[in-house]
């Protein structure tokens, strides 16, 4: 069973960055993707970034030019990078694999200030 651990949320002023890591307990060079995804309150759960196989990435339209997706495959973790965070990026982030299963971790609070 493929386990998957967020961390790095927290509380940061707009404006303000943070950077979150997905440590998967599988290789993550052998998935079909890695993604991170976002639930606010009273919100649906939306896809925030992903990173294939093949190292394409993609962004939801309301985070690019701020946040960016990576990983290393050595250390089978993916990262996101937030920066100009604003209020309206406070969710509970999760990491996804996609490979002949679904996988997600438990997730991590992002709070951002205004």
């Amino acid at each position: 069973q493929v386990q998957l651990v967020e961390s790095g949320g927290g509380l940061v002023q707009a404006g303000g960055s943070l950077r979150l890591s997905c440590a998967t307990s599988g290789s993550i060079s052998s998935a079909y993707s890695m993604s991170w995804y976002r639930q606010a309150p009273g919100k649906q759960r939306e896809l925030v970034a992903r990173i294939t196989r093949g190292g394409s990435t993609s962004y939801g339209d309301s985070v690019k030019g701020r946040f960016t997706i990576s990983r290393d495959n050595a250390k089978n973790t993916v990262y996101l990078q937030m920066n100009n965070l604003k209020p309206e990026d406070t969710a509970v982030y999760y990491c996804q694999r996609l490979d002949l299963n679904e996988y997600w971790g438990q997730g991590t609070q992002v709070t951002v200030s205004s």
